[in-house]
C-alpha cells in the first residue's frame, strides 16, 4: 500500500478513500487474497488519520465481504474478492463512462463503428 497523499485529498470521506485504497491494493495485486490487510493503527499512523476513521474503511470492506477478521489476529482478504470487486469496478465503469459515452455519441452521429475506431485511434496513439 504505497500510494498515499494522492487518495487523501480529494472530496471524498476519508474513510471511503481508504477503503478504495485497499480495494486497488487486492485488485492489482499488492494484496493477495487471504492475506493480511495493515492494521488500523498502522493505516492511522501512516496516513496521519484518526485510527477510527481507518476503521471505518476497513469495516466498510468487511461489510461488503472483501475482508474477514480472524479472532486474534486481524483482517484478512476474502478468497474470492479480487474478482468481486474487479467485477463490481466493470460495472461502475460502465455506468459511469461508457454509458455517457454511447449517450454522446449518439447525439453526434457517431455509430458503433465509428465510436470503435475512435478508440482504437486513441488506444494506438497511447
Amino acid at each position: 500500500m504505497n500510494q498515499r497523499a494522492e487518495t487523501m485529498d480529494d472530496d471524498r470521506p476519508i474513510f471511503v478513500q481508504i477503503a478504495e485504497l485497499i480495494e486497488n491494493s487486492i485488485i492489482d495485486g499488492t494484496l493477495a487474497e487471504e492475506s493480511q490487510v495493515p492494521s488500523t493503527n498502522e493505516l492511522a499512523a501512516f496516513h496521519r488519520i484518526n485510527p477510527a476513521t481507518a476503521a471505518k474503511g476497513i469495516n466498510r470492506l468487511v461489510d461488503d465481504g472483501t475482508l474477514y477478521k480472524r479472532r486474534g489476529i486481524g483482517m484478512f482478504v476474502a478468497t474470492g474478492a479480487r474478482e468481486t470487486l474487479r467485477e463490481r469496478r466493470r460495472l461502475d465503469f460502465s455506468a459511469q463512462y461508457v454509458r455517457p459515452l454511447i449517450e454522446e455519441a449518439r447525439k453526434l452521429g457517431i455509430g458503433t463503428e465509428e465510436l470503435k475506431k475512435l478508440i482504437e485511434t486513441w488506444e494506438e496513439q497511447r
